[in-house]
């Protein structure tokens, strides 16, 4: 069977979702790999580093062709309306915002996976997109922040005097959150971070940050989980104080499939110091900030807030590497001598797959 890996054709995607690394793993499992021309170039993944790992590497996009077609963006109507029937896609696939393209799977009879959709258990984890791109947008959100902050992170004690540790808040301590928490501590910052998990307490301690324990309701689940208006409000008026106080604010409270809950509002934007940077990793679904705006940085008085669009392709090196891991690892699931077999019994296989058999399988809102 033909697994392909067509060049990302959505903009500003500098990401591939497989690296020659893998193209060895799947070949070793009976699969043939072809790679379309210049796919990995902007991860630094040259054409020879494919052929040498075993991909053919064609100057059309192999789509067509292809049993499996594995990438990080959605295709492209055009690009689903040439699959094989019967083909194998796996992606980042956002349901909500993909009714065509889905539409089009079905009719095509095509049997179409989300990493968005992947089951948080733990014999899934090795699969987990979401987490592994999300280490990446933590990391990389600090430094966009650093970068925008018109004065240091760390502390330093010169001849002419003491320069005080940048002030950070962290909104939200998943993977994301966690990873942002300890990029600012490597940089010398002062870090808080507040999550309504109580046990995300013990991480955030364990990388020197502060835990906020505010007079709320907390969930003892590992995930976070749709909150109330009336949650919502009672923790905004608790955190504003902690926002107000804070040089750099990044905020990463997302719940796949749903519209980012508001943390941050304009009022307490213009509470920050001048020169306060707000990042917001929940942008492309709502914004945690109301001033967000995705791919956009605006001024609310002097405080900048950058709406992050797709941080994990400013990193396309190993946020790549990352991806294709997760590409692997899930296709190795449906990998039966030598061919890619989906057994939908199994319950990673099932909570992800979107269409099938002429059918779409998940209620879309």
């Amino acid at each position: 069977m033909k697994v392909g890996t067509p060049a990302e054709s959505r903009p500003a995607e500098r990401r591939v979702a497989c690296v020659p690394e893998t193209v060895s793993s799947l070949v070793d499992a009976g699969l043939t790999v072809h790679v379309q021309e210049n796919a990995g170039r902007h991860a630094h993944a040259p054409d020879a580093a494919y052929r040498a790992a075993g991909a053919t590497v064609t100057p059309e996009d192999p789509t067509p062709e292809s049993d499996v077609v594995v990438s990080v963006q959605p295709l492209t109507i055009d690009q689903a309306e040439k699959l094989k029937p019967g083909a194998v896609t796996i992606s980042f696939l956002q349901p909500q915002g993909e009714r065509d393209l889905l539409d089009v799977y079905a009719r095509r009879n095509v049997t179409s996976f989300s990493f968005d959709l992947l089951p948080r258990v733990t014999r899934a984890q090795s699969a987990d997109a979401l987490s592994s791109q999300a280490l990446v947008a933590g990391y990389r959100a600090v430094l966009v922040a650093a970068e925008r902050l018109p004065r240091f992170l760390p502390m330093f004690t010169t001849a002419a005097g003491t320069v005080p540790p940048a002030k950070v808040l962290v909104l939200g301590a998943g993977v994301a959150g966690l990873q942002a928490i300890a990029t600012a501590r490597r940089l010398g910052a002062v870090v808080e971070a507040y999550d309504v998990r109580k046990a995300a307490g013990e991480e955030v301690r364990s990388l020197g940050a502060k835990f906020l324990e505010l007079e709320l309701e907390t969930q003892s689940g590992v995930y976070a989980s749709v909150q109330s208006e009336e949650f919502l409000e009672r923790q905004r008026e608790l955190i504003g104080e902690h926002v107000a106080a804070s040089d750099v604010v990044i905020t990463t409270a997302a719940i796949p499939g749903r519209k980012a809950p508001v943390l941050v509002t304009t009022d307490m934007l213009k509470a920050m110091a001048p020169g306060s940077v707000l990042v917001d990793l929940a942008a492309e679904s709502g914004g945690n900030c109301a001033a967000s705006v995705a791919g956009q940085e605006t001024w609310v008085g002097e405080v900048l807030v950058h709406g992050a669009l797709n941080l994990p392709s400013s990193m396309p090196v190993h946020a790549s590497k990352l991806y294709s891991r997760n590409v692997l690892n899930l296709l190795k699931l449906m990998i039966a001598d030598g061919s890619v077999v989906p057994d939908l019994t199994d319950e990673v296989l099932d909570g992800c797959c979107l269409t099938h058999d002429g059918q779409i399988r998940k209620e879309l809102p």
